[in-house]
């Protein structure tokens, strides 16, 4: 009998050990929680604090990848929103200093304080959200007073389908509670299969004119930035598989066609990714996977939005040669 109580108490202690150390060395236990909602589909939910595999993750008050902010900047600061998915969120794999919108955020305060006390670049974004979910966050919360509305998405989201909370809860990637245990996480996660969502499935079908709908969107997008004395810029990456030979597939090409003559006829300044990665010396080294850039494809991004957001306001950077 005492032999079973110590082979028990041996194996608890082991459970404890690895609940731990699924806590404090990779984050298990903690991911973030999401909201449902009718509009945007979902949001991250606001004010909440993790450490995923090493890497800082703050969400504050208004669902952002941001420190907590005043709804209203402060006199003399410079504040650009950055609407996106999950390349601008940077997910589990990037520290909340190396999101894109940090990097911007960081560099520009260097390089024009002589004009502004302070910089903020805000950071709008969650997994998967397409155009029409990023233009119903924007009818929501507003623009918070930003001088400069950036839309960073990528090739896949002129395909984005309707905004749904379907995926909060039932999904695994989009958790609407805590687990109980980092071991029950790791469990539902990577040892269990996935099922799949019969009424999502339906969604992912949508069928008509999806590229047609997602630039209406980018337009109303535009449109509010407008009304709210924004300026706007557009922003597309490709996918890993379009860089290079043999390029994008051929509805992508006439995808891409379609935005490219969209910003012209709309007069969006608009930065097409896909020419500056494929004149890098080695664009593959910029991805995290196929699709989500790594802290070089960051820097890369947000050295070239830095330099249009510049140009787009008039300012000129401490940096600047000229």
């Amino acid at each position: 009998m005492r032999l079973i109580f110590l082979i028990i108490g041996v194996l608890l202690g082991l459970l404890v050990l690895v609940e731990i150390g699924l806590r404090s060395l990779f984050g298990f236990g903690n991911p973030l929680i999401y909201l449902g909602d009718d509009q945007i589909g979902y949001l991250l939910a606001p004010n909440q604090q993790t450490r995923r595999f090493g890497n800082q993750i703050e969400i504050n008050q208004f669902s952002m990848r941001s420190s907590p902010i005043e709804k209203i900047p402060a006199p003399s600061t410079l504040r650009v929103l950055l609407l996106g998915d999950s390349i601008a969120n940077g997910g589990w794999w990037t520290d909340q200093k190396n999101t894109i919108s940090s990097l911007i955020m960081n560099s520009l305060k260097s390089a024009i304080a002589d004009k502004y006390q302070q910089v903020e670049v805000l950071n709008a974004s969650a997994n998967s959200w397409g155009p029409r979910n990023e233009l119903a966050y924007l009818q929501r919360f507003g623009n918070f007073g930003a001088e400069v509305v950036i839309l960073l998405i990528n090739t896949d989201d002129l395909f984005a389908t309707s905004p749904t909370a379907l995926p909060v809860g039932r999904d695994r990637n989009y958790p609407d509670t805590k687990p109980a245990l980092a071991l029950i996480e790791v469990w539902q996660r990577y040892l269990t299969q996935a099922q799949p969502i019969p009424e999502l499935q339906a969604i992912q079908q949508e069928a008509g004119d999806r590229v047609g709908v997602n630039l209406e969107a980018i337009s109303k997008i535009q449109a509010l930035a407008n009304q709210h004395n924004s300026k706007f810029l557009l922003a597309m990456t490709p996918l890993l598989r379009e860089v290079g030979k043999p390029g994008p597939l051929d509805y992508e090409i006439t995808a891409r066609q379609r935005l490219s003559e969209f910003t012209k006829a709309q007069q969006i300044p608009y930065i097409d990714f896909l020419q500056l990665f494929n004149a890098s010396p080695n664009p593959q080294a910029l991805y995290h996977d196929t699709i989500h850039m790594n802290l070089q494809g960051n820097q890369f991004v947000s050295g070239v939005m830095e330099r249009s957001l510049l140009e787009i306001l008039d300012l000129k950077s401490h940096n600047s040669l000229s």
